[in-house]
């Protein structure tokens, strides 16, 4: 058996979303010797979709040479890498080069910020024509340029790519995967997996694990309790193993949870905040309870959102301008000290857990049936799990 796959997503502290633009490899080998010293294996990172491809042509050299650096850097300390292509969708706002922006598709929901400032268009038919070839290209580049480099763990398609645009067809998100995946196994020999989200599952987005997920080398999930509308606290601890779970029945094959956490409270009750978000102490058992829960229900592993809370320099820059929670779910204050959950982390780490084979049962749930019954599936399912684990969960 494989061990349990311990990760954090990252971003520079100083910098956050401006990494490229203001990239800083002193900063970076400084964060993951820290992120290796605290016992994870694998750093998911991100490449801005408007540095790496500025043209529909054209993959930018300076890009290539910084992704590079990147990877040099995490192999320096030991660590695997999964980088994130098309991003894309980063924390409330969808960073796009311009050339990928419809005139006919307004932002919707989620601000559009390209390297010319904010747009109030959205982006084009993503999964499908002159996009997908441009994305095609684009992963063939990178892909030959990193083929073979030890760090390479796995390619990551996208971040929450559905809050990019949804695709129009179940076949058009199933062949994007599909292509894509295909061009980068043929030039790196490393395959990919795409970064899913829990509104893929309270949502019908024309995605279903059991055939956008076949060509993946393994599912990804992302999900918040403070998010989710069927969570019975804010730090529900069962919310995330439910929805890797779900992910699980659908797709048939174990789950990475690549993304999980909570924004920080303010330290005082003075500073009360105007969003959910849980204290540092209460973050401590949350993590740990989470962990277990993937644990005991097969996860090949998890990844924690995220490495730091952000310089309070960045608090009136997108996306902290209109989302100040994502200032804080670091497990690295915005002074460089180390949250307690940094040690609560490091110390599941350091039981080096072998991923459990699930226990032989019926399925959470049938894919057809709850995407059919949407918007009342996710609660029903879920009352169906915490029911059947009330006799065993410590929580």
């Amino acid at each position: 058996m494989a061990r349990f796959l311990l990760g954090i997503n990252y971003w520079p502290r100083t910098s956050a979303m401006s990494m490229w633009e203001r990239f800083d490899e002193r900063e970076l080998d400084a964060d993951f010797a820290l992120v290796a010293s605290l016992g994870f294996e694998c750093v998911r990172f991100f490449m801005l979709w408007q540095h790496f491809q500025p043209q529909p042509d054209r993959t930018s050299a300076t890009a290539l040479a910084q992704l590079e650096r990147v990877m040099e850097a995490l192999a320096r300390r030991g660590l695997a890498a999964m980088p994130t292509f098309f991003t894309g969708h980063m924390s409330g706002v969808n960073w796009l080069p311009s050339w990928t922006l419809d005139a006919q598709r307004g932002c919707g929901r989620f601000r559009t910020l390209t390297e010319n400032g904010f747009s109030d268009l959205g982006i084009g038919d993503f999964y499908t024509g002159t996009l997908l070839q441009a994305q095609r290209d684009h992963v063939r580049t990178v892909g030959a340029r990193l083929r073979g480099h030890p760090s390479l763990y796995a390619w990551d398609l996208g971040n929450e790519f559905s809050n990019l645009r949804a695709p129009a067809s179940v076949q058009e998100s199933d062949r994007w995967s599909s292509v894509l995946t295909a061009d980068l196994i043929e030039t790196s020999g490393t395959g990919a997996t795409a970064g899913t989200h829990g509104e893929d599952l309270s949502q019908d987005r024309n995605i279903r694990p059991s055939s956008m997920c076949a060509p993946l080398c393994f599912p990804t999930m992302h999900g918040y309790s403070v998010y989710s509308d069927f969570a019975r606290t804010k730090d529900d601890p069962q919310v995330v193993p439910f929805l890797c779970e779900l992910t699980r029945s659908f797709s048939g094959r174990p789950v990475l949870f690549s993304e999980f956490g909570s924004p920080t409270c303010p330290p005082t009750k003075v500073e009360a905040a105007s969003y959910a978000c849980l204290t540092e102490t209460e973050m401590c058992p949350y993590a740990l309870h989470v962990l277990d829960g993937l644990h005991a229900g097969g996860a090949l592993g998890a990844f924690w959102w995220c490495f730091a809370d952000y310089d309070l320099a960045l608090k009136d820059r997108p996306p902290f301008d209109c989302a100040p929670h994502e200032l804080t779910f670091g497990i690295v204050r915005s002074d460089g000290s180390l949250k307690p959950v940094a040690a609560t982390l490091s110390g599941f780490a350091g039981e080096r857990r072998q991923v459990k084979r699930p226990a032989a049962g019926a399925l959470l749930a049938v894919e057809s049936a709850y995407y059919a019954d949407l918007p009342r599936s996710p609660t029903e399912a879920y009352q169906r799990y915490t029911t059947a684990r009330e006799r065993t969960s410590p929580w």
